[in-house]
């Protein structure tokens, strides 16, 4: 009997820490608090979906058919680089179910009110707003799907499970977006340098929101100039044309309005 006791508590102490773990009601309830409102950055296009697109616990598809057909049909929830929120958790058997922005009939209004920080080793702490690259078209639905029981884990364990697909550390969205860039745009956005041919999304990566917009329409052409900088001081002219940047001028202006063009620092 001695023996039989002693084997048993051996075996228990062998056993992992969460391996005997249901789920409580208060454990479940921690983990609805703590995992809804996460945001993430996606890193790969994850399609709008009816049915919950399936994840097994390392972050790998458990059908990728179903990813598949699913984007083919309701078309990108979001896109490399966007951002996205966890909106809902459920438990539903061995599934953790998480409903991003609001599911498929959600959308992503809430994102232009989202910052985040600007690349990194830019001497400065800039806040911006991805444009159009930071924006997730819409909502839908994944399930973590384990072997058995739904693991008694932290709210990080299950967010580094999603890392294949959502990633959630801090500043990613800028770094992911900047892994998208050609090296000579990756390189000025890092000075916050604006060059000729980037996009809204690179400039307001590169130099933050403008102080002030001027669009002008000329000769059937509509142009929008950014501005960054107020007189008396250094100022910068960004002027897009059909989305793209076409000119970049770096002028000073004094206090009476008088503007002197500057020659831009070559690098």
């Amino acid at each position: 009997m001695r023996v039989l006791w002693t084997s048993l508590v051996i075996g228990a102490l062998l056993l992992p820490a969460n391996a005997s773990s249901k789920l409580t009601e208060m454990e479940r309830q921690t983990l609805i608090r703590d995992l809804t409102a996460e945001f993430g950055v996606a890193r790969v296009l994850i399609p709008r979906s009816k049915k919950p697109l399936e994840l097994a616990p390392d972050g790998s598809f458990v059908d990728p058919e179903q990813w598949g057909g699913a984007l083919q049909e309701f078309g990108p929830a979001a896109r490399l680089g966007d951002m996205v929120q966890i909106t809902k958790v459920e438990f539903k058997g061995q599934k953790l179910v998480l409903e991003i922005n609001h599911g498929i009939n959600g959308g992503a209004k809430w994102w232009h009110r989202v910052q985040v920080s600007g690349g990194a080793n830019t001497g400065s702490n800039r806040g911006t707003t991805l444009g159009q690259a930071g924006h997730a078209p819409g909502g839908t639905t994944l399930a973590v799907l384990f072997d058995k029981e739904i693991p008694n884990s932290p709210a990080e364990e299950f967010l580094k499970m999603l890392k294949p697909v959502l990633d959630f550390d801090e500043r990613s969205a800028s770094e992911v977006y900047l892994d998208t860039l050609e090296p000579e745009q990756r390189a000025a956005v890092e000075k916050g340098e604006v060059l000729e041919g980037m996009d809204r999304d690179m400039t307001l990566l590169a130099k933050g929101r403008p102080d002030r917009k001027v669009r002008d329409f000329k000769d059937g052409v509509e142009t929008e100039d950014w501005i960054y900088g107020k007189p008396p001081g250094d100022i910068v002219f960004v002027t897009f044309e059909d989305g793209k940047v076409i000119a970049v001028k770096h002028e000073h202006a004094n206090l009476g309005g008088q503007v002197r063009k500057v020659e831009p620092i070559k690098p």
